[in-house]
């Protein structure tokens, strides 16, 4: 199963149990005792955090994916040519070597979204998936212009 197959299946999974969840709490709301009201209240607001959350990551990935395919037709995506271990993963070493010079490449230019899709791109290489998701977050706000291109993001 690919990664986009897996994510339709989670998110099916997840939405299946979040209408399990709030009929769940339509219930105890019902109930008229204030114990169960107030539980029904709160299984009732978990349902609406866990959709939106869905929501927000679907529109991140979905744009990412937007951003990548135009990386592609402009013949700029990254290319993964790293060294490896015997074991598959990247030599720790080379992806903090590509880091340097991506970095540096997006220093001179803050403002350009396919540098910043780069250096998410080598933080996810050298395993820094929390900066990887900041870079390609802060890369798909410029994209799509609701972060100003002579703007750089908090360190």
């Amino acid at each position: 199963m690919n990664a986009r197959t897996t994510a339709v299946v989670m998110v099916l999974v997840l939405i299946v149990y979040l209408v399990v969840a709030g009929a769940q709490a339509i219930t105890l709301l019902g109930s008229g005792e204030p114990i169960s009201m107030g539980l029904g209240l709160g299984l009732l607001i978990l349902p609406l955090i866990g959709l939106w959350i869905i929501w927000r990551e679907m529109q991140f990935g979905f744009g990412v994916q937007k951003m990548a395919r135009q990386l592609e037709e402009e013949g700029g995506l990254p290319v993964d040519n790293l060294p490896r271990t015997e074991g598959g993963r990247i030599d720790r070493s080379a992806a903090d070597a590509e880091f340097a010079v991506v970095e540096q490449t997006t220093r001179a230019d803050p403002g350009n979204w396919r540098a910043w899709f780069r250096v998410a791109a080598a933080y996810d290489a050298a395993g820094d998936r929390k900066r990887a998701r900041a870079a390609m977050r802060y890369a798909l706000g410029v994209y799509e212009g609701k972060i100003p291109m002579d703007s750089y993001p908090p360190e």
